[in-house]
């Protein structure tokens, strides 16, 4: 049996996009084997591209597709990816572009073997990046590049994945785009010569830049052989069973399952068991409600009678107080002097002023004081009118006092028959709970004991499952960290063995653009290119066709020319083994030649889309086998229709109508009116 060498790079397995209600897949495997060639197909705008870009984005791209269907429906992006034959899930929230990536090792569908990883998206030159994940599984992990290559002190930047996606995505914006290579952009045009010089390894100043990697890679090696001794120190020191192979979580979770249906079975059988005393249930639980009803009587009629008393005792205050008030109305009247104080016979004129004095004691009054006003002496004035009716008053409040004293007595009287009421009913209920008990222990008691010791089982593997997961975090970590010594050890020994071979760099640099450019000929011949003469790429990396730039061809030549030129770095790179993540995504392929654009007759006449899709499958068939290649596409031929993972519709009938595929007309139309 052949064992087969773990799969370089990175390879594309599931984009899943999560909403509140429900989630957005596309399927990039056959069984559980990564597809060589995947086809989006379907109509336009319907979520084509952003597929392709929602990838690009779980591998740290900046932005994401900012449709507003997604912004409504999509909450987070995962994709399911292979970084060195291993899958892991990379998980990045959709809104706000987020800045930092969630990387956990297994699929999206299986159970979280291990706790996700944070990795931040900037910057990229950090050892915990998700770049520099990404670029050790592409074997260039730490590579600095040279803003001004001719000048050895020049300021150097960190290799980011970002920058190597170039090779990977050709996005609809640059096919057939006069600015393929970044002609107008002088640092990106210089990056991505020095990109593709990475990748083959063919780069100015290798053996300084390796030296400059092994002595960057040996210090992190040292780091990370450091955090291993003290780790496997603290689980030796703090849970020394953790490394002995106890028991894994899942085996604690088997348990805990049974003893949870060995639970639900003792119910059911202790169901079965008493349904005899049905009736017995039934009398105690009506016994209970008489009982509880007598019981709610009294305590009612005992707190009437708790309020009633203070206020009977009021109003017999109040009775007090009215008679003192009446008495005292007798003795002296507060409101007019109408007796002489000191022979006591009655006034026959009302007090007045009498030029400035008092007619009755002769005091001289102030201008203040104004005229008397004590009142008239039986006149029937208006100061009489304000008397208090004291025997009214009485009148009523002996009324009161005497109709909350009968209701008292009448509770009080109540109050004996119903205690004696409440403690029969009690009695009675628990006369039938002794008699539901005689009729139902000898039944029950067996399931209780055993009830009670499953619970304690249950409590003992809850315990046991606790500290199993506790266990398997700490190997996880210990795991973690020895894979970082073991990468960061191969990669050192990688990088040794190429410097050991190193040859001339400018040599190997014009070998590899020469099959670059002899591949990017064959290509055009293969799909049939109008009148293709000399096709060449030159050293700058500029592609040429009947001895001039792509620049001046048409619209639909540069589709054909840009596409030849981006999959012959890729084919050369796959085949050399160089350092390309193994995968390649195409957006567009038939752009100017009868879809997504103005249609160039002449080049749409002469090229048959089936030949750009033949070279794709006997390439992948061949040289290519484990390569991957994603393109979206209108109208693929039935030639790859086999190839095809997902067809957007656009129309509400014929499911599934886009990526969104919950988002129709229907629903775009009512969202513009609103």
């Amino acid at each position: 049996m052949i064992t087969m060498e773990p799969l370089p790079g990175i390879r594309i397995r599931h984009l899943r996009l999560v909403g509140m209600d429900r989630s957005y897949d596309v399927d990039f495997t056959a069984g559980q084997r990564v597809r060589n060639l995947s086809v989006i197909a379907g109509a336009f705008s319907s979520g084509k591209t952003a597929v392709l870009e929602f990838i690009a984005y779980g591998l740290g791209a900046k932005r994401h597709p900012r449709h507003q269907e997604v912004l409504r429906r999509v909450r987070s992006c995962l994709v399911e990816v292979e970084l060195s034959g291993e899958p892991h899930v990379i998980e990045r929230s959709v809104g706000e572009p987020s800045k930092v990536a969630f990387v956990r090792r297994g699929t999206l569908d299986s159970r979280t073997a291990s706790r996700a990883e944070s990795r931040p998206i900037d910057p990229p030159g950090a050892p915990e990046s998700l770049s520099s994940l990404l670029l050790s599984h592409c074997k260039l992990e730490g590579v600095q590049l040279r803003e001004a290559p001719t000048n050895s002190e020049s300021r150097t930047d960190p290799l980011s994945f970002r920058d190597l996606m170039w090779l990977a995505f050709l996005p609809n914006e640059r096919v057939a785009d006069k600015n393929f290579l970044f002609e107008n952009d002088y640092m990106r045009k210089h990056k991505l010569r020095q990109v593709v010089d990475v990748a083959f390894g063919v780069h100015d100043d290798r053996a300084v830049e390796l030296g400059q990697r092994i002595q960057e890679l040996g210090g992190r090696l040292n780091r990370a052989k450091a955090e291993l001794a003290a780790a496997r120190t603290f689980v030796v020191e703090q849970a020394p069973t953790a490394l002995d192979g106890e028991p894994t979580p899942a085996v604690h979770e088997q348990e805990l399952a049974d003893i949870t249906s060995q639970l639900t079975e003792l119910d059911r059988r202790a169901r079965a068991g008493t349904e005899f005393a049905a009736q017995l249930r039934h009398q105690h639980k009506k016994a209970a409600q008489t009982s509880q009803r007598a019981a709610a009587v009294l305590r009612d009629c005992e707190t009437q009678i708790q309020r009633l008393m203070p206020l009977r005792a009021q109003y017999a205050d109040d009775l007090l107080k009215l008679g003192m008030l009446g008495e005292a109305q007798q003795l002296f009247d507060p409101l007019s002097v109408t007796t002489c104080p000191a022979c006591l016979n009655r006034l026959s004129a009302p007090p007045t002023a009498d030029n400035g004095r008092c007619s009755l004691c002769r005091h001289e009054l102030t201008e203040t004081e104004g005229t008397l006003a004590l009142g008239a002496a039986d006149t029937g004035s208006q100061a009489g009118d304000n008397r208090v009716d004291v025997a009214a008053e009485t009148r009523s409040t002996k009324a009161r006092l005497k109709e909350i004293t009968t209701y008292i007595d009448e509770l009080g009287a109540s109050l004996a028959a119903l205690k004696l009421r409440a403690e029969e009913a009690a009695i009675r209920e628990e006369e039938a709970a002794a008699a539901l008990d005689a009729a139902t222990s000898p039944s029950v008691s067996p399931f209780l004991a055993a009830r009670d010791d499953l619970h304690r089982r249950r409590e003992q593997v809850l315990r046991q499952l606790e500290q199993a997961e506790s266990a398997v975090k700490l190997r996880e970590g210990l795991a973690k960290r020895a894979d970082a010594v073991e990468r960061h050890e191969a990669q050192i020994a990688r990088l040794r063995e190429e410097l050991a071979r190193l040859g001339d760099a400018s040599h190997d640099r014009d070998r590899i653009i020469a099959k670059i450019s002899s591949r990017y000929g064959e290509l055009l011949r293969a799909w049939r290119y109008p009148k293709v003469s000399t096709p060449f790429i030159k050293t700058d990396l500029t592609p040429f066709v009947r001895g001039e730039p792509y620049q001046e061809a048409s619209s639909g030549a540069r589709t054909l020319l840009t596409l030849a030129w981006q999959l012959a770095v890729f084919e050369i790179a796959v085949e050399t083994g160089a350092a390309h993540p193994g995968f390649l995504m195409i957006d567009s392929p038939q752009k100017n030649l009868g879809h997504g654009g103005t249609l160039d007759a002449v080049i749409a006449d002469a090229v048959a889309i089936d030949d750009f899709y033949h070279h794709l499958s006997l390439w992948l068939a061949e040289r290519g086998s484990r390569a991957q290649l994603i393109v979206a596409d209108n109208s693929p031929p039935p030639l790859v229709e086999g190839s095809v993972v997902v067809r957007y519709s656009r129309n509400e009938d014929r499911p599934p109508y886009g990526l969104i595929e919950d988002e129709t007309s229907a629903d775009d139309e009512v969202n513009a009116e609103v």
